[in-house]
């Protein structure tokens, strides 16, 4: 339940698994009162998310203080040419993501996603850019979605551009493993695992029945990876509802990639106002209006619409 300058609106929760949740202080009244004034006065705001909106579905991140993955391991994620040069990274990448894949499809939105979709519902947002690959803004209801760095819900063919939902890839996966097991995983972004080598080198993965192409007929998720570039006609999609917004709200992104970033240096420069809740600095805290150093499921229970 939320209670904000007078709104009373009940709210279900996702998963209540808040282990990848960094720590974080209360919000300060006096920046969420600055944050109403934004809102109230906006009548077209773009929510721009990361994967800090995520995190309270029990999905970790990146680079989170001491509970992302960077601080926790020196694994780091698969690099675009890697998947697409070498066999052995693709082979890697899939036993692992065929393993956590049952618990991230699974993933449930949280509160944030919740009240995101009843804003929409409302009338009081344009539409939401989301650079999480985790599709919970549609779980939760949303229509109007960009997913800037695409969907791991989606598997394309390398050579035809054939494309199937990862669920049916699952059970390809599984017909070509059926005695693939593996208990008491922890996930990591992106529905990776920690996978021992002897596994994976035994873990088989198809090619495309469409081309039959065995070489270069090979899968990959609908997703950008590190290394490779979002269309430039879904940025420059984005940019144009940017233009007739009248407000950019960033919610859970460090803005470190430059896929975000550009969105609040581009906002800066149409003189739209941008607000932050973030927990820990991001790199376009000196281009917002206002910064709210807080979990964001506790700023947007409290602001009224």
């Amino acid at each position: 339940m939320r209670k904000s300058f007078g709104c009373l609106i009940n709210f279900t929760r996702g998963n209540a698994n808040l282990s990848f949740v960094p720590h974080h202080e209360a919000v300060i009244e006096s920046q969420l009162e600055k944050l109403q004034v934004l809102i109230d006065s906006s009548t077209n705001v773009l929510i721009l998310t990361g994967a800090g909106l995520s995190t309270e579905s029990g999905i970790p991140d990146y680079r989170s203080e001491s509970v992302g993955l960077y601080a926790r391991s020196n694994h780091r994620p698969i690099q675009h040419q890697d998947f697409m040069k070498f066999k052995h990274v693709r082979q890697r990448y899939w036993a692992r993501n065929f393993v956590g894949w049952p618990m991230f499809s699974n993933v449930q939105p949280n509160a944030s996603h919740q009240i995101l979709a009843d804003w929409e519902r409302q009338g009081k947002i344009s539409s939401i850019t989301t650079q999480n690959v985790d599709r919970l803004h549609h779980k939760a209801g949303s229509k109007a979605v960009v997913e800037l760095h695409g969907c791991a819900h989606e598997v394309k063919c390398m050579k035809c551009n054939y494309e199937i939902s990862r669920h049916d890839f699952q059970s390809t996966l599984i017909e070509l493993n059926p005695l693939l097991s593996v208990q008491n995983i922890e996930i990591r972004p992106d529905a990776d695992v920690e996978l021992s080598q002897e596994l994976i080198n035994t873990f088989r993965i198809p090619h495309c029945q469409q081309c039959r192409d065995e070489v270069n007929g090979f899968f990959k998720p609908n997703i950008v990876f590190f290394g490779d570039n979002v269309p430039k006609s879904r940025v420059e999609f984005v940019f144009s509802q940017l233009q007739s917004s009248d407000c950019l709200l960033v919610l859970g992104s460090s803005l470190h990639v430059y896929s975000g970033y550009r969105f609040i240096v581009r906002a800066s420069e149409l003189g739209i106002p941008s607000a932050i809740v973030n927990i820990g600095p991001t790199r376009g805290d000196k281009f917002a209006s206002v910064k709210l150093n807080a979990k964001c499921s506790e700023v947007l229970k409290k602001i009224c619409i």
